[in-house]
């Protein structure tokens, strides 16, 4: 029995988001997906929608992402970034996109999948799961 990639809501990134499809992945995707476990947050949407082709595929897969459950970026989201950032010390070369993620996703609860070490790093300070796709 294939089991989903992890037991609350997952965040997913944009280094997750492109891989879906391989053959290593899809099945396990499928399930977390039917069960449910898959979230966005807009910083994520945003960066996924930027890799659309045309519009048609703009809609199709804003308004899936928009069906998931959702990790908003609030003003503790915000603070909860600049606080990581500031425990990060000598590791603050991670985009700030990956910050917002991390920090909306861990307001929620929820954990990040991904296939980017940013996120290993970022979890050592927010405290929320950090999933890699590649892991199992």
């Amino acid at each position: 029995m294939i089991e989903p990639f992890g037991s609350v809501p997952l965040v997913v990134d944009t280094s997750a988001w492109g891989r879906q499809h391989e053959p290593a992945v899809s099945a396990r995707w499928r399930v977390t997906a039917e069960s449910e476990l898959l979230a966005s947050c807009p910083v994520a949407a945003l960066e996924i929608l930027a890799w659309t082709r045309d519009e048609d595929e703009f809609v199709e897969i804003s308004r899936g992402l928009a069906k998931l459950r959702q990790a908003p970026v609030t003003a503790t989201v915000c603070a909860a970034a600049l606080g990581a950032a500031a425990d990060m010390r000598g590791s603050r070369r991670i985009p700030a996109a990956d910050y917002l993620i991390a920090a909306a996703a861990a307001e929620r609860g929820f954990g990040v999948l991904h296939e980017d070490r940013h996120f290993d790093l970022l979890a050592t300070v927010l405290s929320f799961p950090s999933v890699r796709l590649s892991a199992g």
